[in-house]
């Protein structure tokens, strides 16, 4: 519906664009290379957009206990107690790039990765809600990536807080 002038500018700037991103991209894969440990991409699921996400977001991966880690980024359950109610636990707060990251992740490790769908599967059949378990399956892949990366650091002779 544009003109011809207009679409041929609207061309040469997606054409731009595209490259752009692509560099982009190369920078981000060379990043990944140079700074990516065994420990983030240790198990199925986590892929580019996690391993990146996480090595920018979340420098504290491998210095933190698995509850600290948890709470951090925002899967841990987080109780609003009154004094005399007890209300139902609920994820909140944290690190909210890295928590859609590490739910991509999850979603994928859960179907491809034996451990993550063993523990999926548990959960289900001990009746949790579909979203329940994949955050409880959250929690579960962040401790064992913060695991990993805490050996990984210890290996290296790092000295951990």
């Amino acid at each position: 519906m544009a003109p011809t002038s207009v679409r041929k500018l609207a061309a040469s700037t997606i054409a731009a664009l595209a490259r752009e991103q692509a560099a982009i991209n190369e920078a981000i894969h060379v990043l990944i290379k140079q700074h990516g440990t065994p420990a983030v991409r240790s198990s199925k699921g986590l892929g580019p957009v996690f391993q990146a996400t996480v090595l920018a977001l979340l420098p504290e991966l491998g210095y933190l206990d698995r509850r600290q880690i948890a709470k951090l980024v925002g899967v841990a359950p987080m109780n609003r107690d009154s004094d005399q109610g007890s209300g139902q636990r609920s994820i909140r707060g944290g690190r909210s790039p890295v928590r859609v990251a590490l739910y991509m992740a999850t979603l994928s490790a859960v179907r491809w990765d034996p451990v993550m769908k063993a523990h999926y599967r548990q959960l289900r059949e001990r009746g949790k809600l579909g979203k329940v378990a994949l955050v409880a399956c959250m929690r579960k892949l962040l401790g064992i990536v913060n695991a990993r990366r805490r050996d990984e650091l210890r290996a290296e002779g790092l000295p951990l807080a």
